[in-house]
């Protein structure tokens, strides 16, 4: 059905964000999970982001860039926290982009162009209280503000990385309502 690239979070590639694949390849789609981090995974988000600040976020957003490249440009790019910058960047600038999902964080438009582009629908996924994606919402509401095919999904609680099953942030509902709604995203591409 649809051509997915997924990128993970700053702990890795995590059998939470395998798990979440393998949800979406059940429903049918074909989904790319490029390792950022060359096989490491860390136990806590500090450790992760210890390491991701030593390698530049830039160099992180790189190496999802540069792991698209041989994929099909008529993907939609999905990230979990940190992925949403190769995720964002990819659906914003690589012709052909079909969709984006942006889970638990998403940053200001103008950090990757000057507009989104038409006809690239996106949705944002986030928890309400996530005190990470405080610094996030602002980017997120303007950019659904004036799209009809755009949308903010928030969700009661604070937990930053919900829908990883392999974290003890996992929030079943909530990660199971998240899967449904991203399932039905990508059934519409």
């Amino acid at each position: 059905m649809t051509e997915v690239v997924l990128f993970h979070h700053s702990q890795g590639l995590t059998p939470g964000v395998t798990a979440f694949a393998n949800e979406l390849r059940a429903a049918g789609h074909t989904v790319h999970t490029p390792d950022l981090f060359d096989g490491r995974t860390f136990g806590s988000l500090e450790e992760g982001q210890g390491y991701v600040e030593r390698v530049g976020f830039g160099e992180i957003t790189e190496r999802g860039v540069r792991a698209a490249e041989p994929l099909p440009r008529d993907s939609v790019y999905v990230g979990f926290s940190l992925g949403v910058l190769p995720a964002q960047k990819l659906a914003q600038t690589r012709a052909g982009a079909r969709g984006a999902l942006l889970l638990h964080a998403c940053v200001p438009v103008s950090e990757f162009g000057t507009a989104w582009p038409d006809r690239v629908p996106v949705q944002v996924h986030a928890k309400e209280g996530d005190p990470f994606f405080v610094e996030d919402i602002d980017a997120a509401r303007s950019l659904v503000s004036d799209r009809a095919d755009a949308e903010l999904f928030l969700y009661p609680g604070d937990q930053h990385l919900f829908a990883d099953d392999s974290l003890p942030s996992y929030d079943p509902d909530a990660a199971k309502l998240l899967t449904r709604r991203a399932i039905e995203f990508l059934g519409s591409r």
